[in-house]
């Protein structure tokens, strides 16, 4: 390239260097950045560098002067993201379980380059990956995108769909045949990410994981079932849904020690009516979707929640204790095992455990 074109880029080459390499703490002076252009054949005066910075400010650029000790300096004020929110991306992106090791690395990497040189350096100590519990399907991202596809160009999709078995080898579902669905939105749940659609064979709306669907196609066919869709409120159908497993919808009574407050609104919402019961209790009514998960949820809590009804409901919960007590020889046939099941359904004593959670996220 010739040395006048060279010349062409030098106010992108200012914007660049000031950009990667200056912050409030770390200024850089004229001289630096004469050295700079240099290295990369592009001759500079300090005059021109002052133009520069002055056309850089018009154009919108925050840059400001300061003056450390005899030396002036230039830094950028303020950018499109600033530090605290570069933290927050990145601790979002480590602690997701569906993002991959190696696309972890790739994303914070591209997340440093938002910060200057000495601000990425902060980033990046505060990076923990290795260890983390990360999904092994590498084409998660390509799934995202062909299902943003489908909702954008209203079109179906097909799939495979699949689980792992013991020796954590992939067993696709429906005996290996494609899933044809109409997506109509993206979700995230629990540490995973799940894409709502509409299945026309069943007739209803479902949740899939979206690290366990694979060789997505985008079909010519339109989607259906958008008044289904329509008629479904996301924030309340993830709400209601626990760990998005799969049941039966039911307006379920429960009862609280009144330090749980907190989590109660955390978990279902903050519009859940709250009546207080007694001085150290209250109760709550609201739809849930019954399923193991929401057993745990409960149990969770320990002496301090119940389910009060429906008693269908009640008596789901007895079964699941039940069953979760066979597990560890205790006889609730006997005497003292009616005893300690009555204890367990009253105050949910059981802490939840991943051994619990048997429903399945599509039927």
């Amino acid at each position: 390239m010739a040395r006048s074109s060279f010349q062409k880029l030098k106010l992108l080459h200012v914007r660049n260097y000031l950009l990667q390499n200056s912050d409030e703490e770390h200024p850089v002076t004229v001289h630096q950045m004469i050295q700079y252009l240099a290295s990369n054949g592009i001759a500079a005066e300090r005059k021109s560098i002052y133009d520069d910075i002055e056309a850089l400010r018009t154009f919108g650029m925050d840059i400001e002067e300061c003056k450390r000790g005899r030396v002036f300096g230039y830094y950028v004020a303020s950018r499109t993201f600033e530090l605290p929110e570069l933290k927050l991306l990145v601790d979002s992106v480590q602690s997701s379980k569906f993002i991959t090791h190696k696309k972890t690395a790739s994303l914070i990497k591209k997340i440093e380059t938002l910060a200057s040189v000495h601000s990425a350096q902060l980033l990046h100590r505060q990076v923990f990956v290795k260890n983390r519990i990360k999904t092994m399907n590498e084409s998660i991202y390509y799934n995202v995108d062909e299902i943003h596809n489908g909702i954008s160009n209203n079109r179906k999709i097909r799939f495979l769909y699949f689980e792992y078995n013991v020796a954590k080898e992939r067993q696709y579902r429906h005996g290996g045949a494609y899933y044809v669905v109409s997506p109509f939105a993206m979700t995230w749940d629990d540490e995973n990410y799940y894409m709502v659609a509409y299945d026309s064979e069943a007739g209803h709306i479902k949740h899939y994981r979206v690290d366990k669907m694979e060789k997505i196609t985008l079909l010519d066919e339109e989607r259906d079932g958008q008044e289904a869709y329509e008629a479904l409120d996301m924030a309340v159908y993830t709400r209601k849904t626990f760990g998005m497993f799969t049941g039966e919808e039911i307006k379920v009574q429960m009862r609280f020690e009144n330090h749980l407050v907190g989590a109660v609104l955390d978990r279902l919402g903050s519009e859940v009516f709250i009546v207080p019961d007694g001085l150290a209790h209250f109760t709550v009514r609201t739809d849930v979707v019954v399923s193991p998960q929401f057993f745990a949820w409960v149990l969770g809590f320990g002496p301090q929640a119940q389910i009060v009804g429906p008693a269908h409901v009640v008596a789901g919960m007895k079964a699941h204790i039940g069953s979760v007590a066979a597990l560890y020889g205790l006889n609730t046939e006997s005497t003292w095992g009616k005893t300690a099941l009555t204890i367990a359904v009253r105050a949910a004593v059981f802490c939840h455990s991943p051994v619990i959670g048997t429903g399945k996220v599509v039927k």
